[in-house]
């Protein structure tokens, strides 16, 4: 329940706040307190509170009176609000919150279709990505990898976890020197300098800008035996088919499942491997307004597990394995968060306020929603097979279904 601890609130604001405590009391788990400009306070929940709401003004009173999730993260960006405490804790008020705008994801669906494809996916890119490289790096770990690690125990190093994931993925795809590899979503390198500095031939897709500057030069001063091309995966094409594809957290901004599985088979050889990891929802399009505004724009859509297997289960390829990364993931955005506030004052001199406002509000929810199983997150192994070899010989090359769960 609810407490007044100033008994000197004006009228309004005493109305305002009854309001949110009838709306959520009952509900709310961490004990809160919402502080206002001038020094007045007030109470939800019981015991002293581990996250505390401090309303700078008129504007970010009005974003917390209308318990609208959205109205809410754009103020904290704006300064209106702020947070501090439990950042944790805070994502999961989410809960208490409405996020209801039809219009907006219904645009998000249909925008394709006026606009195009490939001119979507680019701008949906270049509204995540196509920031400074090096904001980037300031909450990434060394070896750059921008989706989920593997982690072996929940105090190890995030680069430990994150080239665990990386081997994982080259011993899925049984790859050797000399393979040819296509990356979808080439990133900041990190499959391209792991798998190159091993002598396989990586091909690394990107339509990012940054993107394709950094990889170049990623692999001109290691000498990799590498390539980066700035091309969309649906223009790709190949004389001949690769060994192995690898999508490292691409496969939500790839959501025509079918499509996406027709061209795999076009590009792959027969035995050949894909590998790939994705943050995933049950729902297919379920996102937070928040993220399709602010963070991944366009029709990005989080991976849906079994409408994609339904579809594999369609197409000619084989379901290897598939392994459940959602404890995973949320040690890799919880390392990626507390990494960002500790690079805050450099991030917010060199690129601003509201850009550290608007991650910080997106991995600490990210965490919490993997935390909470809101979100799953998956790797999944699949093959082409190979006719020309018999059952008996290929059934010693399948990998054991992956059921231990982190």
């Amino acid at each position: 329940m609810g407490q007044f601890v100033d008994a000197a609130l004006t009228e309004p604001y005493d109305r305002i706040f009854r309001l949110i405590q009838k709306r959520v009391a009952d509900k709310i788990k961490l004990p809160v307190e919402i502080q206002l400009w001038g020094g007045h306070s007030y109470r939800l929940g019981k015991g002293e509170p581990v996250i505390q709401i401090l309303v700078k003004n008129r504007h970010g009173l009005a974003a917390l009176r209308d318990l609208d999730e959205v109205r809410i993260c754009e103020a904290y960006m704006a300064g209106n609000l702020d947070v501090a405490g439990d950042m944790l804790g805070f994502a999961s008020l989410r809960g208490l919150l409405r996020d209801h705008h039809p219009l907006h994801a219904l645009w998000l669906r249909i925008a394709p279709l006026f606009v195009g494809r490939e001119q979507t996916d680019r701008r949906a890119i270049a509204g995540h990505y196509d920031f400074s490289n090096e904001f980037y790096l300031k909450f990434l770990d060394p070896s750059r990898c921008y989706s989920q690690a593997v982690f072996e125990h929940d105090d190890e190093s995030l680069e430990t976890a994150q080239h665990r994931k990386l081997d994982f993925a080259i011993e899925a795809c049984r790859l050797k020197p000399g393979d040819r590899v296509l990356d979808v979503g080439g990133g900041w390198g990190s499959f391209t300098e792991h798998a190159g500095r091993r002598g396989i031939h990586v091909t690394s897709l990107t339509i990012s800008e940054q993107s394709e500057a950094f990889l170049a030069d990623l692999i001109e001063r290691l000498q990799l035996p590498c390539k980066v091309l700035n091309q969309d995966f649906w223009e790709h094409t190949s004389p001949a088919p690769y060994d192995a594809i690898v999508i490292l957290g691409v496969m939500e901004h790839l959501p025509d499942y079918p499509a996406v599985l027709r061209h795999l088979q076009r590009l792959l050889k027969p035995g050949g491997r894909v590998y790939l990891d994705a943050s995933a929802y049950r729902e297919k399009y379920s996102k937070p307004t928040f993220v399709s505004r602010y963070i991944f724009p366009g029709d990005h859509a989080y991976f849906c597990l079994h409408a994609f297997l339904a579809e594999v289960a369609r197409s000619e390829l084989d379901v290897l394995g598939v392994y459940n990364d959602r404890h995973n993931y949320f040690l890799t955005c919880k390392i990626w968060a507390e990494r960002l506030e500790d690079a805050r004052d450099e991030i917010v001199s060199r690129w601003g306020e509201m850009l550290y406002r608007r991650f910080r509000l997106y991995l600490w929810g990210s965490a919490q929603a993997f935390l909470s199983r809101e979100m799953d997150a998956y790797r999944v192994v699949l093959e082409l097979p190979n006719v020309s070899v018999s059952s008996s010989d290929a059934s010693g090359e399948h990998m054991d279904m992956g059921t231990k769960q982190r």
